[in-house]
C-alpha cells in the first residue's frame, strides 16, 4: 500500500517526538461557506446522522454570521452570503417530530429552531418560488431530497452554477429494498459535487456491524414483520413505533438481518400476472389478489415463501411478512404504480370487485404522487374468473 509523503513526513516527525506508531485520521471540519456552486449528497440509512449534519451545517453558520466584513466577501456571489442558510422539508414528512416546534431543523437528537428560514415543500415549483423569494440565503439544506421530482435537481443544479448557491442534500439513495431510491436520487447522484456517506450500528439487538441499509417493517401482536419486496416504494412511516400493519417501522441494518422476502416472487409471479393483465388476460391476476386478500395460503405468494424460507436460518422472520394486513392493496399498487401495468380504470374496478380497502389504497397512492379517485362506479359486465 503506497502512504502519501505528507502521511510518512507526519509520521516521522511524530516519531521523533517520541510518540508511538497511531493512525491518525482528519478530524470533522467546521463547514466551508467559502466555496460556492456545490451540490453536497450527504447519504446513508435512517439514523446515520444525515440531518444531525446538517444542523451541524446551520450552527456553523450562526458562528460565522458574527464574522466581519471581509469574511462576507469571501462567503458571498452577488447578493446570497452562504452563511445564510434555510432549510427545507417535506410536506410527505410532516408527521415526524410532531411534537417539536415548527420551525425546527429537527433530528434524532434534539433540534435547531429556524425561526423564518424553514419551509415545507411538495415540488421543485414550490421550491423555484422560494428561491426567488430569497435572493440573500447562499446555503439551502433540503431534507429528504429523494421526495421530490425530478425537475427539482436541474432547479438546484441551475441555480447553484448561476448564482454560487451552495445545497446540502441529506437524504436516502437507496430504497427499504436496497435499490437506488427512484429517478430523482439517481439524478442527484450524477450531479453532485461532493458526496459524504455515512453510516450505523445495526440495528438488530444482537448486531454491532456497521449498517448501510434502511429496513422496513411492520409489528404484528408484537412481532418483527419485513416488508415484501412489493410493497409500496413511499409509505411514510414516524420516529416512533408503530404497533399496526398500516403503518411501517424504519430502522437500519447489516446484509445479515436486513430481510426482505417476495423479491424472486414479484419477478417471477406479480410482474408477469401484471403482463398478461395489460394484454387483456385479467383472470390469473385476479385470482392471486383474491388469494392475497381472503386466505393468503391458497396464494403463490405464500407457496414461494415457504419454499424459499421455511426451515432456513431467518426463515420465520421472512414468513412473518404474511401477517402483514393489504398485502393484495400493496401488490396492485405496485403494479400500477411503479410497473405501469394497471390501468387506473382497471384498478378502481379491482379495488370494488375485491373489496380491496380503499382508505389504505388513497393514502398510498396520494404519498406515491399516483391519486386517483377510487369511489367511481364500477362497469357492468366485467366478469372475473
Amino acid at each position: 500500500m503506497q502512504i502519501p509523503d505528507g502521511t510518512v513526513q507526519t509520521e516521522h516527525f511524530l516519531k521523533s517526538l517520541g510518540f508511538p506508531r497511531v493512525a491518525v485520521h482528519n478530524t470533522f471540519l467546521h463547514f466551508d461557506f467559502t466555496r460556492p456552486s456545490r451540490r453536497i449528497l450527504v447519504i446513508g440509512p435512517m439514523g446515520s446522522g444525515k440531518t444531525e449534519f446538517s444542523a451541524r451545517v446551520w450552527r456553523d453558520a450562526q458562528v460565522a454570521l458574527q464574522k466581519s466584513e471581509a469574511v462576507r466577501e469571501l462567503t458571498s456571489t452577488g447578493r446570497a452570503d452562504r452563511r445564510r442558510v434555510f432549510f427545507i422539508r417535506s410536506l410527505l414528512d410532516a408527521q415526524r417530530f410532531a411534537e417539536y416546534p415548527d420551525d425546527a431543523l429537527a433530528y434524532r437528537g434534539g433540534y435547531e429552531r429556524c425561526g423564518s428560514s424553514i419551509a415545507r415543500i411538495n415540488d421543485s415549483f414550490a421550491m423555484e418560488q422560494i428561491l426567488s423569494d430569497n435572493p440573500d440565503i447562499g446555503t439551502w439544506i433540503i431534507d429528504e431530497a429523494s421526495f421530490y421530482d425530478e425537475r427539482l435537481v436541474y432547479v438546484i443544479r441551475n441555480a447553484s452554477e448561476r448564482s454560487g448557491l451552495l445545497f446540502v442534500l441529506p437524504t436516502l439513495i437507496l430504497n427499504f429494498r436496497r435499490d437506488i431510491f427512484n429517478s430523482t436520487a439517481r439524478l442527484m447522484l450524477e450531479t453532485a459535487t461532493d458526496v459524504i456517506p455515512l453510516t450505523a450500528y445495526c440495528e438488530h439487538p444482537d448486531c454491532l456491524e456497521d449498517s448501510f441499509y434502511t429496513y422496513r417493517y411492520y409489528t404484528v401482536d408484537g412481532r418483527e414483520c419485513p416488508a415484501l419486496y412489493f410493497d409500496p416504494l413511499i409509505v411514510v412511516g414516524g420516529d416512533r413505533k408503530k404497533e399496526n400493519s398500516q403503518e411501517p417501522n424504519y430502522c437500519t441494518r447489516c446484509d445479515r438481518h436486513h430481510y426482505l422476502p417476495g423479491k424472486e416472487y414479484t419477478y417471477f409471479t406479480l410482474k408477469p400476472l401484471g403482463e398478461q393483465a395489460a394484454r387483456g388476460e385479467i383472470g390469473p391476476l385476479v385470482r392471486e389478489l383474491r388469494a392475497l386478500r381472503y386466505d393468503i395460503s391458497l396464494s403463490e405468494l405464500s407457496s414461494h415463501l415457504l419454499r424459499q424460507y421455511g426451515g432456513s436460518s431467518g426463515g420465520s422472520i421472512c414468513l412473518q411478512s404474511l401477517l402483514v394486513s393489504n398485502i393484495a392493496e400493496r401488490a396492485l399498487i405496485y403494479l400500477f404504480v411503479e410497473q405501469n401495468l394497471i390501468t387506473e380504470e382497471l384498478l378502481v374496478q379491482l379495488a370494488g370487485e375485491l373489496e380491496l380497502d380503499r382508505s389504505y389504497m388513497k393514502k398510498t397512492l396520494e404519498h406515491n404522487r399516483r391519486s386517483v379517485n377510487l369511489d367511481q362506479p364500477l362497469l357492468n359486465g366485467m366478469l372475473f374468473s
